[in-house]
């Protein structure tokens, strides 16, 4: 019953970072929108200062953004998007892997555990602090637990050793892999909307070269350089989420691999000096 309060922990910190990703999203395509309308619009950036009738000024990169159309907005929230949610991972994975190098802490911990001095490797454990230390801290302490449990035989002592650092890291990890399916979405929506843009500067340009007599040259370019923008920024958008959402992923593998790493040589090691 001691570890009861750890499930309402998680609950608190899984509501904490669903409210996070709310507003950041919110917030991500508002900002997206006042770059778009107040930076890129500005009348400097244009010819005659017409942001809506005006040409962008020659090799003015912010007026030809603008002139990308309503999409643009939305691709320039998704993208900042991508980078808010890194950050925040960055931040918790760097925060779960705790003060060391999770290798040479692993490497110290099985040296603890195969000389059979536990309690310095709970020490070490708290020095290292972060996800993977607490899950094996919980299997050290059911190491202990277990050496003067009298009513279990050693196969049901390493059962139950590896059932607590099972549960520990069920508590633990999920908090890793949370929002990356929001950045693993936005893989698939960049992609998207910057088809949508440029299907929609396709069928502006469409329109200019479908006027009778000449075709409106400025139209026409106007439709061209929407499509392309949007098509670029969307394109942007996708590699850097899918760089990474594979970065993430492959950080979390590392940890759930040092975990599985120490609490076999926990449950071998008591296990060998337990017959």
């Amino acid at each position: 019953m001691a570890n009861a309060p750890k499930p309402t922990t998680a609950k608190k910190e899984s509501s904490g970072s669903s409210i996070f990703a709310s507003l950041s999203i919110v917030m991500c395509i508002l900002v997206g929108v006042l770059l778009w309308k107040f930076v890129m619009g500005d009348p400097a950036n244009f010819e005659g200062g017409d942001p809506e009738n005006g040409h962008p000024l020659p090799g003015n990169y912010f007026g030809m953004v603008y002139k990308g159309g309503y999409v643009v907005p939305v691709l320039m929230g998704l993208f900042l998007m991508v980078i808010v949610f890194s950050f925040e991972r960055f931040f918790v994975i760097g925060k779960a892997t705790g003060k060391g190098n999770v290798d040479q802490f692993v490497k110290k911990i099985q040296g603890f555990i195969g000389a059979g001095n536990i309690d310095s490797a709970i020490s070490e454990c708290d020095k290292q602090a972060g996800s993977v230390a607490n899950v094996i801290k919980s299997g050290l302490k059911k190491y202990k637990e277990m050496e003067v449990e009298p009513k279990m035989d050693t196969e049901q002592k390493c059962l139950a050793i590896q059932k607590d650092i099972e549960e520990a890291t069920a508590l633990e990890m999920p908090m890793l892999e949370q929002n990356l399916t929001v950045i693993a979405t936005l893989v698939s929506i960049g992609t998207l909307m910057g088809l949508l843009g440029t299907v929609t500067g396709m069928i502006k340009a469409f329109a200019a070269l479908s006027t009778a007599g000449s075709p409106d040259q400025a139209a026409l370019a106007n439709g061209i350089s929407e499509a392309l923008i949007n098509t670029a920024t969307g394109i942007a958008t996708s590699a850097l989420a899918i760089i990474m959402y594979n970065l993430f992923t492959s950080k979390i593998d590392k940890l759930t691999y040092a975990i599985d790493e120490a609490g076999f040589s926990i449950v071998q090691t008591y296990a060998s000096t337990h017959k």
